[in-house]
């Protein structure tokens, strides 16, 4: 590698990861604050909220990603054009060609990073995820223990608890059960308080009233007890057959299911080959959105104001890349037999991008060619 080689490739490093960062960090901050604001309402702690934001890294990372190496791509490029270091090296013979070799590592570099995380790190979060958010849906202790507010545990039922004292004594406690439709409950008492007994538990209730009136008969009860325990361990049930997330599966798994594992009982043919696709298009997609943001610019001629059509049209290619992307994911779920239709966007874009580049490095086709009279 070259000395202006080496000297483009750590400029596109340096801007991608500062890019990268700089996205990352937007998008992270403006999710992270409405999910710390809903686990800590529920009742979390501070690190189950950090882990769960923790967790959401990698498809962030993922989906900023080519946007940065894109971005690093247009600024380099264009700096070096401005600066005039560009068009030196054209000067002394070098091809858009022979350029692009850096530009061509930068992005097989990324397209390393993407299939790593696509493949591996993004599918391992997401399993993560998901099963901590069911520990966290069933975890009843943590959502009753909020004071001054109600709580909807589940459909139904609505609890409102006045003050938590640091004994975990709870005052004026207000409990109301409304999942029978003919049956409604309503508890009442000054005091309660949790028990557990293994999976077991228990909101026992102090000096209280129970309220039970049955819709059909119109009739209203009225008991008042000493103590009374309600069995809560029912809300918190795990929904065993629930349907795991595709995106969160390994996607070693997902290539087997292909091949009729138990998995495919679950989802179709069309939306396990979409998933697997999708991944492996994300590392295609990094080559091809650097060759089109290079290969643009390449196009332009030297000029006071700049390359700013070239960067519009820079810009305008990478649009028309994802919305394609978008489409073709579409297709493939409902056409699983023609999978090569996902990769046909980052393929065209590679292919636009050597043909920019091949008229970058031939503007003598542009000149008027002068005929000599051979009299």
């Amino acid at each position: 590698m070259s000395k202006f080689d080496g000297y483009f490739l750590r400029q596109l490093l340096v801007l991608c990861g500062f890019f990268a960062f700089v996205l990352v960090g937007v998008f992270w901050i403006s999710k992270a604050v409405s999910l710390f604001d809903r686990l800590i309402s529920s009742g979390q702690t501070a690190m189950v909220a950090l882990e769960f934001t923790a967790l959401t890294l990698p498809t962030l990372v993922r989906t900023v990603m080519p946007m940065a190496a894109f971005c690093a791509t247009v600024y380099v490029t264009n700096r070096l054009n401005r600066e005039s270091e560009m068009t030196v090296m054209l000067a002394t013979g070098s091809s858009p060609f022979r350029l692009a070799r850096p530009v061509i590592l930068f992005g097989l570099i990324c397209a390393a990073m993407l299939a790593t995380i696509t493949l591996y790190l993004r599918p391992a979060a997401m399993l993560r995820l998901e099963a901590r958010q069911a520990e966290v849906a069933g975890d009843m202790t943590a959502q009753l223990l909020n004071d001054g507010q109600f709580m909807h545990p589940v459909k139904g039922v609505t609890v409102y608890i006045g003050k938590i004292d640091r004994d975990g004594t709870l005052n004026d406690v207000y409990l109301s059960d409304r999942r029978a439709p003919d049956r409604v409950v309503t508890y009442t008492s000054s005091k309660a308080f949790l028990a557990r007994n293994g999976e077991q538990i228990a909101l026992v209730m102090v000096e209280g009233t129970a309220l039970q009136m049955e819709t059909a008969r119109k009739t209203l009860s009225t008991t008042v007890f000493r103590d009374f325990s309600y069995d809560i361990s029912a809300l918190a049930k795990r929904d065993t057959e629930r349907r795991q997330d595709i995106r969160g599966m390994p996607t070693l798994a997902l290539a087997a299911a292909l091949r009729g594992s138990k998995l495919a009982e679950t989802y179709s043919r069309g939306e396990i080959a979409e998933e697997i696709q999708e991944r492996l298009s994300w590392v295609g997609v990094s080559v091809a959105v650097v060759l089109i943001g290079f290969s643009t610019l390449m196009l332009g001629t030297f000029s006071r104001f700049g390359l700013w059509p070239q960067l519009v049209a820079a810009f305008a290619g990478l649009i028309a890349l994802e919305g394609m992307r978008s489409t073709a994911t579409a297709f493939v779920a409902d056409h699983p037999g023609l999978w090569w239709v996902q990769h046909a966007p980052a393929l065209g874009g590679i292919a636009v991008s050597i043909l920019f580049l091949n008229i970058a490095g031939r503007p003598i086709w542009l000149r008027r060619r002068v005929v000599t009279d051979p009299g």
